[in-house]
């Protein structure tokens, strides 16, 4: 097997950004009418703890932050793709699919289809939720400015 280019692998990045991103439901939803080929779980979903790390100053020394609940899956497509699917909290269900979206987004044949039926509704929805709630926190912006006396 080769190792995967620069142009998959940040397309799987991109992909599992957005996937992250949505619902469950919203993801399902987006996969009614794909023919999914035959598939192997090589990892149940299951729930686990990552623990955070931090850095004291954004570039110091690194600390425990605390944890987080994750799930993960991973899927072999029987053409030997092999997909992963993590998310936060425990929701199997989503690490499953995003797992068979990052094993079929490697395929030749259903890459065209994932992007154009999964992933790029999804990204409107994922952009235009940001757009929304950059322009909530635009809205409560407040200039702070110092005013100088004439005094010496």
């Amino acid at each position: 097997m080769q190792a995967p280019s620069n142009d998959l692998q940040a397309r799987r990045q991109e992909a599992m950004s957005v996937l992250g991103h949505s619902a469950t439901a919203e993801i399902a939803r987006h996969f009614d009418g794909i023919a999914v080929p035959d598939h192997e779980q090589l990892r149940t979903p299951e729930n686990g703890l990552v623990m955070l790390r931090g850095r004291i100053g954004g570039d110091g020394a690194p600390f425990n932050l605390g944890e987080a609940t994750v799930s993960r899956a991973a899927i072999r497509l029987s053409s030997g793709e092999v997909g992963f699917g993590y998310t936060l909290g425990r929701d199997g269900a989503k690490a499953q699919l995003i797992a068979l979206c990052d094993a079929l987004i490697q395929t030749s044949q259903f890459a065209g289809t994932i992007e154009t039926n999964v992933l790029t509704p999804l990204r409107a929805r994922v952009l235009a939720e940001r757009k929304r709630k950059a322009a909530e926190t635009a809205a409560t912006k407040v200039d702070f400015y110092t005013l100088v006396r004439g005094e010496s």
